[in-house]
């Protein structure tokens, strides 16, 4: 176990740095995300959520998709956990001659394992995750996307402070047929959540998503805000 967390880590750390080669354009835009959620604890080794979102970007002026997504986790002893999730997608394109609202479908599968040193929370994630266009067969030109991701994080518990920070790395590693496989964006967020006993939770991040391996890589810059609530 101890090996592993140390090579998700590393990997995650390594995300820091990657950069891809120079190039002489590159796009950059202002992103909002904004999640509501529902939390529910059926037993103290189950978990389920179910939230909706949005997304905008060309500087938050336009949605670029919303979608719902239901998930579970089993928590299989102290630290390490298995889940999985659907979401159900509506993406905007607005690129080509054929443009609109189109249907998406996603599954993930997740293996997680968290602990703590002393003030420290690390975090470590290996997620499997399935995506297609409904309504199209690979004749129509639908190929499913498939990637691997990897991300580590690390939270800090401030005494006498509610708004605790907590930093994540991960690392995108796509494999699909007939397109460009290998690692493609890595992901930086920093983020922080304040608990309200009777009301659930609300949080905040800012995030930085970098394309790598492409001739016209895409930076977004990305706010983001969160609430759930926990169902007793």
């Amino acid at each position: 176990m101890k090996r592993m967390e140390r090579s998700l880590l590393s990997i995650s750390i390594l995300a820091l740095f990657t950069v891809g080669p120079g190039h002489a354009q590159e796009v950059r835009d202002l992103e909002s995300w904004t999640t509501i959620g529902l939390e529910y604890e059926p037993h103290k080794k189950w978990s389920m959520g179910l939230e909706g979102q949005l997304r905008l970007d060309n500087n938050s002026s336009e949605i670029d998709e919303y979608f719902g997504q239901l998930e579970a986790e089993y928590m299989l002893f102290r630290g390490l956990g298995l889940g999985g999730g659907i979401r159900y997608i509506r993406e905007n394109d607005n690129e080509g001659n054929v443009q609109g609202y189109e249907n998406h479908f996603r599954f993930h599968l997740d293996a997680k394992y968290k602990h703590k040193i002393k003030d420290f929370s690390l975090g470590y994630r290996l997620r499997y995750q399935n995506r297609n266009e409904l309504g199209l067969s690979t004749d129509d030109g639908d190929f499913t996307v498939q990637r691997v991701r990897l991300r580590g994080s690390l939270g800090y518990n401030i005494k006498g402070w509610k708004l605790d920070p907590k930093f994540s790395a991960e690392l995108f590693n796509r494999f699909q047929n007939g397109g460009t496989n290998g690692f493609d964006k890595y992901r930086l967020t920093l983020g922080t959540e304040y608990k309200m006993r009777q009301f659930g939770k609300l949080g905040l991040f800012y995030r930085m998503e970098k394309d790598i391996d492409t001739d016209l890589p895409k930076t977004s810059h990305i706010i983001g805000l969160k609430y759930i609530y926990t169902l007793k």
